[in-house]
């Protein structure tokens, strides 16, 4: 299949931006900070989701603790009454209850190895950007040094020394 106009178009752009940013390494630093920072709100917007989401599995597992134990109560009643069938039906709510609160733990566990991985992913990130960042200091220093070097060549060679 040859290559449409648009996967030429999309091609020579990206030609011409690896160009640009060869060209100007200080808009590819510049490019990949943004790159970081778009990444880390990315992730902190995601921690912040599965914050809340962790409230709320707590909250779903705290009410049908309650359940449960209302239910281990009503069957517990049942049974001193002497209504057999009744407290079967209900412990057998009971064991529903439980099987749901199971899945809602594990469900709440592997939410909490997520948030892990993304608490991790976040540090890499931060480890980054203060690398970057040191980086594009160290270039600029450099830079300064090298203006510097070629201001005190110029004095020497006019005699302003």
């Amino acid at each position: 299949m040859s290559p449409t106009w648009l996967d030429n178009l999309e091609r020579s752009l990206e030609e011409r931006l690896e160009h640009f940013l060869r060209s100007n390494p200080q808009q590819e630093q510049l490019l990949h900070e943004q790159h970081l920072q778009d990444r880390q709100r990315d992730l902190q917007n995601r921690r912040g989701q599965q914050q809340l989401q962790a409230r709320e599995l707590r909250q779903q597992l705290l009410r049908l603790a309650e359940q449960v134990q209302a239910w281990q109560n009503r069957s517990d009643k049942a049974r001193t009454a002497g209504a057999l069938e009744l407290a079967k039906r209900a412990d057998q709510h009971v064991a529903a209850l439980m099987q749901q609160g199971r899945e809602l733990w594990e469900e709440f566990e592997t939410l909490g190895l997520q948030f892990g991985e993304l608490e991790e992913q976040l540090k890499s990130l931060q480890t980054q950007a203060k690398q970057s960042s040191s980086r594009r200091t160290l270039d600029e220093d450099w830079a300064l040094f090298e203006a510097q070097q070629e201001l005190e060549d110029l004095r020497r060679n006019k005699g302003l020394s």
